[in-house]
Parts: C-alpha cells; sequence; structure tokens
C-alpha cells in the first residue's frame, strides 16, 4: 500500500468522479485508475461501486475513507515537523476553537504567536466544541479549545484553560424615542441575576447542533423541570447575538462574546437563588474551556510553541486584569 494511492482513493471518495479526480491531482485518468486498481488488488477488496458511471464507496471503502485521511494528515504532519527544526522558521498550525473565543481572546493570541513566528502559517477552523473534537479525531486538526467535559471518550489528551461564566443575553433597553425591540413576551425579573426557571415559556434564540452551549442549556432547563421553548434555532455565535439584538429572543452565551455589543446586555445565570441573593451570583451556570490534541500523536515543535504562547498570554492577562468579565484563567503563574 502506497500513499499515492491513498491520495488518489481519497480525492475519488471525495468528488465521487474519477476524471474529475485525476484534474485535481493534475494526473492522467488512466494512471489514476490503475493505482486505484492495484490498491484494490492488494487489499483484496472493491473499494467503488461503479454502476454506470455513478461513483460510490463500497462498505469497504467507506472503512478506508477515515483511516486513509488520517494516515495522509500524519505524514504531512510529519513533513512539516522535520521542516520545523530549522528554529521554527516554516511550520504549520491547525487550530480549531469555538466562535466565542474567535471573537474574542484568541486574536490577540494569535497575533502575538505570529509577531514571534511569522513563518508558521496558522489555520484556523471555527466551529461548535463537539465538531471540532470530531475533526481533532480525524486528524484534521493538530489542537483545538473545546468545552470539557468531552462525550464519548474521544482519544483526546486535555489541558484546562479557562472558566467561563455563562449569561442571559438580551437587548439593552432602547436609546430615548427608538422602538422597543425587547421579545414580547413577559419581562425578565428586574434583578441582578436570573435562574433557570426565569428563562421558562420565554422565546429563546438556539444555536444549531454541534454546540455544546445549545445541550448545556436544554439540559439546564429540563433539570428545572421545563423545556426550552425556542423562537428561532439554528445559528452560529454571530447570528444568535444578531437575533437576539433585534428583539426575537434571549439566548444563554459566554459572557466574553458581549464585549464591544452596546445593543446587547448580559445578566448573570444561577443555579441558586439564595446563594446570589447574598451578592456571590453562584453557583453559576459556567464551562470550563480546554486545550485538546490527540494522544497519539505528538504535537510538533510549532503547535508547542502555540501552546506556550497562549499559556503565557493567558497568566499575563490574569495578573493584569485584562481578562474579560466572567472569565478565569486555569493556567498557573
Amino acid at each position: 500500500m502506497q500513499l499515492q494511492q491513498l491520495a488518489y482513493f481519497v480525492a475519488v471518495a471525495e468528488v465521487r468522479h474519477f476524471t474529475q479526480a485525476a484534474e485535481l491531482l493534475r494526473v492522467a485518468q488512466p494512471s489514476l485508475s490503475k493505482q486505484i486498481r492495484a490498491l484494490e488488488n492488494e487489499l483484496n477488496v472493491s473499494l467503488f461501486s461503479r454502476a454506470r458511471g455513478n461513483i460510490t464507496l463500497t462498505p469497504a471503502g467507506e472503512a478506508l475513507l477515515p483511516l486513509a485521511k488520517r494516515i495522509l494528515a500524519d505524514v504531512d504532519t510529519a513533513r512539516l515537523e522535520v521542516q520545523e527544526l530549522v528554529g521554527l522558521k516554516r511550520g504549520r498550525v491547525r487550530l480549531g476553537a469555538t466562535p466565542s473565543l474567535c471573537a474574542g481572546l484568541l486574536a490577540d493570541v494569535l497575533r502575538r504567536f505570529h509577531d514571534t513566528y511569522p513563518g508558521i502559517q496558522l489555520l484556523v477552523e471555527e466551529g461548535g466544541s463537539r465538531d471540532l473534537v470530531r475533526e481533532l479525531t480525524r486528524g484534521s486538526l493538530d489542537m483545538a479549545l473545546v468545552i470539557l467535559p468531552l462525550h464519548g471518550d474521544p482519544p483526546l489528551d486535555t489541558t484546562p484553560i479557562l472558566r467561563e461564566y455563562l449569561v442571559v443575553a438580551s437587548p439593552a433597553g432602547p436609546e430615548p424615542g427608538a422602538p422597543d425591540r425587547s421579545p414580547k413576551a413577559a419581562p425578565l425579573p428586574r434583578r441582578s441575576y436570573l435562574r433557570i426557571e426565569d428563562l421558562q415559556n420565554r422565546p429563546l434564540v438556539m444555536f444549531r447542533s454541534g454546540y455544546d452551549l445549545r445541550e448545556a442549556t436544554i439540559s439546564a432547563c429540563r433539570a428545572a423541570g421545563f423545556e426550552p421553548r425556542f423562537a428561532v434555532e439554528g445559528g452560529e455565535m454571530d447570528a444568535v447575538l444578531r437575533f437576539v439584538e433585534v428583539g426575537l429572543g434571549i439566548a444563554v452565551v459566554p459572557s466574553m462574546v458581549l464585549a464591544g455589543r452596546p445593543g446587547l446586555r448580559g445578566t448573570p445565570l444561577v443555579l441558586a437563588d439564595e446563594e446570589a441573593r447574598r451578592g456571590r451570583h453562584g453557583p453559576g451556570l459556567l464551562r470550563t474551556i480546554a486545550l485538546a490534541h490527540r494522544k497519539d500523536v505528538e504535537l510538533t515543535h510549532a503547535a508547542r510553541a502555540f501552546q506556550e504562547t497562549l499559556q503565557t498570554f493567558l497568566v499575563e492577562a490574569a495578573l493584569a486584569g485584562s481578562l474579560p468579565a466572567g472569565v478565569e484563567t486555569l493556567v498557573n503563574a
């Protein structure tokens, strides 16, 4: 089995067309077909069903595809790791992060890293935590900032780095003379905090599947004895915040995403009313963010350098008091 054969197989599997795959790889179509046949002969199975020009994967092909992608990704990482030995002047970091982090702390961290290692390519994938865990497991990412606890016990090492409290985002009060865009359900209680029960029968703007925020909110509501009511669902972070701004509903979001959004108000969300009355606003609904990578793959020099840059940034920001409100670092100085 050759790497070239696996690359040809993955290309055909993705486009479901031999000629188009050959064009993408800039090879002759007969040569590509010959290598695919050689791979099938070596494995003693058919990888593609070729009925009337309709190319589909056989069960054996379906089983091979994720393994082939992982092998090719690991070989690419190994090649870059060798190149990085020349003083981190070259390399690549494939990083996954949740939208709240992309819109908040991550930009400053990436800037610092780029200034220190300008020759290292940064590839950032934004997505929900569960989507990022899946991409990590497949080998499509070197590391990712994900939400703990992980689901399904994936083969990942995790290092907790942040803890952030969740808040209820609602439209800020209208300016004088402006129309009131607050949700038309019963107004939220006039307190400095909200309980999970306060969300009952109020329209919620909900994230799409794949966001841990979605599952955390739904689980908290059900634990309080009610089903949440959605005004609209399926959005990414920016869309959810905009929907709240225009008055479609309220949403449970990380506190850091409200920075720089004067049209939104964030109210702490608590689980114990008595503690909140005492001014401690806790225990609140919170989440822990960790830096994760695959257990079976050593971090590249570039990825380790990014990890060190991130941890140093968080320690310095905590000491300077510049972390966003409701965010605490778990990295030791």
